[in-house]
């Protein structure tokens, strides 16, 4: 007991910080977060969907705050057409955004992929083999981990890219979820957390 006590003492005196988990998500209403474009944004019974509308347009909905270095979590189901992603370090002026995307897509199509929207285009693209980590139609966990220039993503358990790039280290900014345009889509979102890394 001596022993706790003193680790709990020098913890403190060298203040020593446990990371948070803070949930972005709370279930019932959209509550810290924006809509961007004319696409559905809604909550139903616990989960946060995204749907097409009737323009067919790119929308999106972000935080209100920025976020520098994080691990963020999230749970998604692709429902119908699942073509969205997790933006980070973005800004976003209509429905223009700038920045990178953890890429959430139907199978085989490269989800947990790192895209720049407006800029270099794909930057990384999982190996084909792990595209079956994706569970069509299903509840999915993915984890986006950004530490300065270093990105990874983790789908079910299944690291699918470590990318390193200076461009995103210097950055910062917004957390995004994507509908893509084209229509037909819908996808639900849950469990939305994030622990700051700063």
């Amino acid at each position: 007991m001596k022993k706790l006590l003193l680790l709990a003492a020098l913890l403190v005196g060298s203040n020593f910080t446990f990371a948070q988990k803070q949930s972005l998500f709370n279930g019932k209403n959209l509550d810290g977060w924006k809509v961007y474009g004319t696409e559905k944004w809604y909550v139903d019974n616990g989960t946060l969907v995204c749907e097409s509308g009737p323009d067919k347009e790119y929308g999106y909905l972000a935080t209100d705050q920025s976020y520098k270095n994080f691990e963020l979590t999230v749970q998604f189901k692709q429902e119908a057409d699942g073509n969205s992603g997790v933006f980070f370090h973005s800004s976003i002026e209509g429905t223009k955004i700038t920045g990178w995307q953890a890429e959430v897509a139907p199978a085989g199509k490269h989800t947990g992929g790192i895209y720049e929207s407006y800029g270099r285009g794909w930057l990384i693209q999982p190996a084909p083999e792990k595209e079956q980590y994706l569970k069509q139609g299903e509840w999915n966990t993915m984890k986006v981990i950004v530490k300065n220039d270093k990105v990874t993503t983790i789908l079910n358990g299944h690291e699918m890219i470590t990318l390193t790039d200076d461009k995103i280290g210097a950055a910062n900014g917004q957390i995004a979820l994507q509908i893509h345009s084209g229509g037909g889509i819908k996808v639900r979102w849950k469990n939305i957390s994030i622990v700051n890394l700063d």
